[in-house]
């Protein structure tokens, strides 16, 4: 380090966008990263595939500022688990998704945690700030919401963000630069 200058850790990655997603370009991506097809990455969003490769599926929306962690432990035979996200998710401003797996059709909204000892199964619903920690899989359709954490199992999943997709795919490239649909490589 040359006249006390603190050196710049280096962070690489290799991603995988499909066809078809709209991924600004002001993102932060760690590690080995694949995101499906049809999905929308805002900018300030980050995909931090710290213990292991991390997984995107198709139709997700991860908006400015959230962050999406995998901070999985090695598996037995000390290999990198991946931390899979399936399909139509929904990550609000500002929340923090450090979980085991994330299913289909599933909402967090802004500024929610949940950590790596959660599972999130299918149709849930992680309500504003609200906090996750302990080890636990949640079953399908359930919302937890409030100072309390209130939680209820819902009669149905949240709706899909299908027009909310649409349009972000129309705009976002008027006014931020993307990444373009292929596997990069960088730092």
């Amino acid at each position: 380090m040359d006249n006390g200058a603190k050196a710049k850790k280096e962070v690489s990655y290799q991603a995988s966008i499909a066809v078809g997603s709209t991924v600004c370009k002001d993102i932060k991506l760690q590690g080995t990263v694949s995101i499906g097809t049809l999905t929308i990455i805002h900018p300030k969003a980050s995909i931090l595939a710290e213990n292991g490769p991390i997984v995107i599926g198709d139709g997700n929306i991860i908006e400015e500022q959230s962050v999406i962690a995998n901070k999985l432990p090695a598996d037995a035979n000390g290999e990198p688990q991946t931390l899979f996200v399936g399909n139509n998710n929904m990550f609000e401003v500002g929340c923090v998704c450090e979980a085991k797996s994330v299913g289909d059709n599933n909402v967090l909204e802004a500024k929610s945690y949940v950590g790596p000892e959660v599972e999130i199964s299918n149709g849930c619903f992680i309500g504003a700030a609200c906090r996750l920690t302990l080890p636990e899989k949640l079953p399908e359709n359930l919302s937890v919401c409030g100072s309390n954490h209130l939680r209820k199992i819902m009669s149905d999943r949240p709706a899909p963000q299908t027009s909310q997709k649409d349009h972000l795919a129309k705009v976002l490239p008027n006014y931020h630069h993307l990444k373009k649909p292929r596997q990069l490589t960088g730092s």
